[in-house]
C-alpha cells in the first residue's frame, strides 16, 4: 500500500463528503422551514427551533457515517485510488440521497397529520367558513 496515495485519497474524500453533507443539509433545511411552519401552525419560534434541531441531527448522523466509512484499503496506485474514491463518494452520495428522502417523508407526514388535525378541529366546532382554530 502506497502511504502517500492513501493520504491523498483521505484528503480528497473528507472535503468532498463534508461538502456534500453541508450542501444537502443547507438545501433541505432552508426549504424545510416551510413545512415546519405549516406543521406548527405558523408558530415561527417552535418551527424554527425544531428545524434547527433536525439540522444538527442531520449533520451528526451524516458526518458520523462519513467518518465511519472512511477506511480505504488496497490503494497501490493512482488508478486504484480513483476507483476507491469513486466507490466511497458514490456510496456516500446514495446514502445522503436516502437520508434526504427520509427527511422529506417525515416533513410530508408531519404536514399531513397537522392538516388532518386541523380538519378534525374544524368539524368538531362546526366551522364551515374555513376559519382555522389554533
Amino acid at each position: 500500500m502506497n502511504t502517500q496515495i492513501s493520504l491523498l485519497a483521505y484528503f480528497i474524500y473528507l472535503p468532498v463528503a463534508l461538502g456534500l453533507t453541508i450542501t444537502v443539509a443547507h438545501q433541505l433545511f432552508k426549504n424545510g422551514k416551510v413545512f415546519m411552519l405549516d406543521i406548527f401552525h405558523q408558530q415561527a419560534d417552535i418551527a424554527l427551533a425544531t428545524n434547527s434541531l433536525f439540522k444538527i441531527g442531520f449533520y451528526l448522523l451524516n458526518v458520523g457515517f462519513a467518518l465511519t466509512i472512511i477506511r480505504m484499503s488496497a490503494i497501490i496506485n493512482a488508478e486504484s485510488m480513483i476507483v476507491k474514491l469513486s466507490t466511497k463518494i458514490g456510496g456516500f452520495a446514495i446514502y445522503l440521497g436516502i437520508m434526504l428522502m427520509l427527511n422529506l417523508y417525515l416533513f410530508m407526514r408531519g404536514r399531513k397529520k397537522a392538516r388532518q388535525h386541523q380538519r378534525e378541529l374544524n368539524k368538531l366546532f362546526g366551522n364551515s367558513k374555513g376559519i382555522e382554530f389554533e
